[in-house]
Order: C-alpha cells, then structure tokens, then sequence
C-alpha cells in the first residue's frame, strides 16, 4: 500500500500501517506499509540505477521508531530481489547515513520520519557521495512503486543480491572530531536534549573524548517520544533544556529533532539563539578560514546572515527549502557552508549534507576559544525582530500567496524562488507552501517590532479571510 500523499519535495513521509511487532497489521489511516516498503525497494535500485554501480551496493540505516524494522527490512527484501547488495549500518542518524554514503561512496537510504509524530515513518535518500536526489527522481520512483505494489509482495520476494551488516559509528564520531579544533577547547558544561530520537545513539561516540561535562537528557532510544516530541522547532519541545541549563549553570544546550540531523541552540541564559545567527556564526568562522567562500541560506534565513557574509567578504546564495536543494546548491557553487533557519547546516567537508552533531561541535569550538558567554558571541546576529514561523490551513496555497502578491504589489519587490518572497522598506515576508506538511508557512522579518507585527498581522489577515 503506497497513498500518493507519502511522497513529499524532498523524501517519503506518512503514517505508517505497521505496529513493530507483526509485519501484516494495518490501521485504517495507514499510508503505506510492509508491501508498499517492499515495492520502493525494488523502485528505488530500479529507478536510481543502483545496477548500474560498480558494486551495485547501497547502504542502509533507521532511526529508532518501531516500525523502523519491519519496513527497512522489506525495503531491503524488494531491493534484493532486484539483483542489488546492502549493507546495512543499523541504528542511525540521518547524518551517520549520510557520513556511510560519503565515506564508502555509495547511495544510501534511511528510513526515519525526522520531527514527526510516533505513528509517522519515512525515507530519504541520497546518490552516491551523499549527492542529493532531485524531485524528478523521486517521481520516476514514485510511479515505478506504485505499479509493482499488491498485497502480500514483502512475503513473496525472493533475494538475489547480497545482504550485510556494518557498523560505522566510531568512524563517523572520529571524521566529525577530525573537522572541529576541541582538543586545547576550555571545559564546557554542555546540556543535550536528545528527544529519544537518535542523538542518543551517537553523543557517546562523539562526546565520549571531549572535555565536557555532559547533561544528557531523553537520552533513550523510544520511537513513542514519551517526554516531548521531538520537533525543536515547537517552543514546548525546548523548555526541558532551557530549564537544564538554568538548572545546572550550563554553558550551552543542544537539542536535536529525531533523526538528529538539525540541532538548536540555548545560551546559558536559557534562551533560544535563532537558527540565522547561528548560520551568520559559524559562517563568519568558515569564511576566517577561508576568505571569499561562499554561504549558501534559503529563502526564510534572516537578512542578517547576507549582511554578515558581505562584511566578511563572503560570496551569498540562495537556495529554496529543502535539504535536497541546499545540498544542489552548495555543490554547484562549492559552498563551503550552508544553513537554514529550520535549523538545518551543510558542510563542505562533510560531503556538502546536513549534519547537527557537527554544528554543535562547532559552537562548541567558538565558544571554548571565548571568554564570552554564548549571549554575548550572538548578540552581534541579532539585527533584525521575527516573527517565527506561522502555519495556516487554506484551500489553494497558490491562489492565496498570487493574492497576497497583488494586494502587497505596490509595496515591494516580488521574487517566486521558493514561494512568495517580498522586500519592502525595512521588512521582508515569505509565504510558502510547505514541503512535507498541507500548511502554508509565512515568515515576517522587519527591522522594528511594531512594523513587524503590522506586517504579519496584515498578510495573516489575506491568508485566513
């Protein structure tokens, strides 16, 4: 079973029709399962020309939720049987995936639904090298599952490719280590809110030689989220750390979403530092080291990082939302680093993906070569006031942001990148349709707060009338 709503811009998302514990049961939301997991398998070798390889190998990894077994492994049994051999890393974060992708030069899979609920499941994908999918790619497999897709296909496949295991998280821990300068760092108090999602299974690895005092917190492995959910972009899903860190007179917090691929910052006051003034940074860092690089942020990153980048002498692009098109981005200009405002940072030397472990160690480098407090290291990024991102329902998101364009045309100018963006006098807004969710998400940056808020009140307005 495959619902066409399971394949979004960027990766596979929906709820799923298996309990963990039998392969066959289904619910009545389900959106795919087993069979429809089986029928990608054989898709996606199909389709990504994975017999055409060499080795004609890719390698696969799960995140922690319960039905992560059952569909991986069904995955595994259509892709074999397709003639393709796997190597299996196990329990991953998406980033490790993407780390076994570069490292063994192999297209890779992981089956995670990232920040979404317990009864969610996904894939993403990448090419060999950790290269980005496109969306024609996920199209043209999409098409092919859902011609092989019936009941009962996961049951009847037989193998002919080769199936293995290896583990790869040491190796993934020491690359990271080898690309952040800790070892004169001071000592740190370091909170990590792991959200029982796979931040768990990597910090020990990478903290583990690290002169810091760590403050794990969710720490477990458990697929139900049973503290929070695991989606730092929720202010409720923060006040855990926040209150750590006053707790325990902490440096710093980091808190990762499921799948640990995106990584928010606390100060040691507890408060949240944007994802944009993390971006501007850890890029003036990057562009200290190499001057005349170029910065890659996406349509709702806060005007500050292009400001910085320019003073700093960098070279900027911009990107739509999307890890896949960050990541075309960075390899089409050789960016050097990249980062969005959901939280989301791309590294050259980490084969151009996205990774929030490696973030978070460099914040932690900036901050053990500081006498500053975190607070102090950021205020200099924070120029402009924001409104955080506000999700609505509508009928048409097309209809409404082409209506909303007309009624602010004489008040700025108009770019169709990624959405609907407008630059007027001191403020900008985007309105944009959302790549995994049926939401329109509008975004408001002025340089005051009343003008802010007039704006984001105003565009509200058009959207829900």
């Amino acid at each position: 079973m495959l619902n066409q709503l399971i394949f979004k811009a960027n990766d596979i998302r929906g709820l799923t029709g298996v309990d963990g514990a039998q392969s066959d049961s289904r619910s009545a939301s389900a959106e795919w399962d087993v069979d429809g997991a089986c029928a990608l398998g054989r898709a996606f070798v199909e389709t990504f020309g994975v017999l055409d390889q060499p080795q004609a190998t890719f390698v696969l990894g799960r995140d922690m939720r319960t039905t992560g077994i059952a569909l991986s492994q069904a995955f595994v049994a259509g892709a074999t049987a397709a003639g393709a051999n796997v190597i299996d890393i196990g329990l991953a974060s998406t980033d490790q995936l993407w780390f076994a992708s570069g490292s063994l030069d192999l297209p890779g899979v992981v089956f995670t639904a990232s920040h979404n609920p317990a009864s969610y499941n996904g894939i993403k994908f990448c090419l060999a090298g950790a290269r980005p999918i496109t969306s024609a790619d996920l199209v043209a497999m999409a098409t092919r599952a859902q011609e092989i897709d019936e009941p009962g296909l996961a049951a009847r496949v037989e193998p002919i490719g080769s199936y293995r295991q290896q583990d790869v998280l040491d190796d993934y821990a020491a690359h990271l280590l080898s690309l952040v300068p800790l070892s004169d760092a001071r000592p740190l108090k370091v909170v990590a809110d792991a959200g029982n999602g796979m931040a768990g299974h990597t910090l020990p690895s990478v903290f583990g030689s690290l002169n810091v005092d760590l403050v794990g917190l969710f720490t477990e492995l458990d697929g139900s989220f049973p503290n929070h959910q695991p989606n730092p972009l929720e202010p409720e899903n923060l006040l855990d750390a926040q209150a750590a860190v006053r707790e325990h007179q902490a440096d710093v917090a980091l808190v990762f979403d499921g799948d640990a691929d995106r990584c928010f910052i606390i100060d040691e006051r507890g408060e949240v530092v944007s994802p944009s003034a993390v971006t501007a940074l850890i890029a003036s860092q990057e562009l200290e080291r190499e001057p005349g690089a170029t910065i890659v942020i996406n349509t709702i990153t806060s005007q500050t990082v292009a400001e910085v980048v320019a003073e700093r002498g960098g070279q900027l692009v911009v990107s739509k939302v999307g890890h896949t098109f960050v990541k075309a981005a960075m390899a089409e200009h050789n960016a050097i680093f990249g980062g969005e405002h959901s939280a989301h940072y791309y590294f050259r030397d980490f084969w151009r993906a996205d990774t929030g472990m490696l973030a978070g160690l460099h914040v932690l480098a900036l901050l053990s070569r500081s006498t500053q407090p975190l607070s102090e290291l950021v205020e200099q990024f924070n120029r402009y006031v924001a409104s955080g991102e506000i999700n609505s329902t509508v009928a048409d998101a097309e209809a409404t942001m082409r209506a909303v364009a007309e009624a602010w045309a004489d008040r700025g100018s108009v770019d169709w990148i990624d959405g609907l963006t407008l630059r007027g006098d001191g403020f900008w807004f985007s309105l944009r349709a959302s790549n995994t969710e049926p939401l329109l998400r509008l975004n408001v940056e002025a340089d005051e707060a009343e003008k802010m808020a007039a704006v984001r009140d105003e565009v509200l307005g058009h959207v829900r009338r």
